[in-house]
């Protein structure tokens, strides 16, 4: 049985507003990607990572793996128009390259700061139940708006029943591959901010939650990029492994 990742590095990442996509954006000399890569890279329980790469820069990532060692790097598959036709590419490219119970972890290319602690429980619980899903508590306080006048609210969501979920996330390659062509078949969960996840929950699987992070952010925006940047200049010695 082994453990397969699959990092989705497919989106143009507009929000960032830079002139190249944001999972290349160069941080203290080396792109975003490659900080995410290396930390597959040296989890000792992965044994190979496939990148779903927008279209016009795989040769660039291959150029990366090569300036930066990324020796697990086995696979280069171009994203779709969406997340989750980026995802399913990766997914279906894996058919007849793993076998059925290998596990498949889905990650962001631009959540840089997966921690291993994290990636070994998703990868645990992944084992144990057939999938897991990245998740924390809900801290803040949730207030639904009213339909009438939007500035007002008279109900909340009691935040102890809720969790917030991320990558890396993880399925049983039978399981993920099934159910991506059932999901493209009917048309179901695959929309706009789709995720796995989600389209797993609309298709009537029960999710596992694993452990999460608090530094596994997501860069979408020049503030996450700076929070980011001040993450690799504390005390690497504290957390960074």
């Amino acid at each position: 049985m082994s453990n397969i990742a699959i990092i989705i590095a497919g989106g143009s990442g507009h929000r960032m507003g830079q002139d190249i996509p944001k999972q290349f954006i160069n941080v203290y000399d080396k792109p975003v990607l490659i900080y995410t890569l290396e930390s597959f890279q040296r989890h000792p329980q992965i044994d190979a990572i496939e990148v779903v790469c927008i279209d016009g820069w795989c040769d660039v990532l291959r150029a990366y793996a090569r300036q930066f060692n990324i020796t697990k790097l086995k696979w280069i598959v171009s994203g779709g128009t969406s997340g989750q036709e980026s995802i399913r590419n990766g997914v279906f490219h894996l058919e007849g390259k793993v076998q059925k119970n290998d596990i498949i972890v889905i990650h962001d290319g631009i959540r840089p700061l997966v921690d291993a602690s994290v990636l070994t429980d998703v990868l645990l619980k992944a084992r144990q139940y057939g999938n897991a899903v990245t998740s924390l508590p809900y801290n803040e306080q949730i207030f639904v708006i009213e339909s009438s006048d939007k500035m007002t609210t008279k109900q909340y969501i009691p935040r102890e029943i809720l969790r917030r979920v991320s990558t890396p996330q993880a399925y049983r390659f039978d399981l993920l591959d099934s159910k991506y062509h059932e999901a493209f078949e009917k048309g179901i969960g695959i929309y706009g901010s789709s995720y796995t996840n989600t389209m797993m929950v609309e298709l009537g699987v029960t999710l596992h939650f694993a452990a999460g992070s608090d530094k596994n952010i997501k860069l979408t925006t020049k503030d996450d990029l700076e929070l980011f940047k001040a993450y690799l200049k504390a005390d690497k010695d504290t957390w960074l492994k």
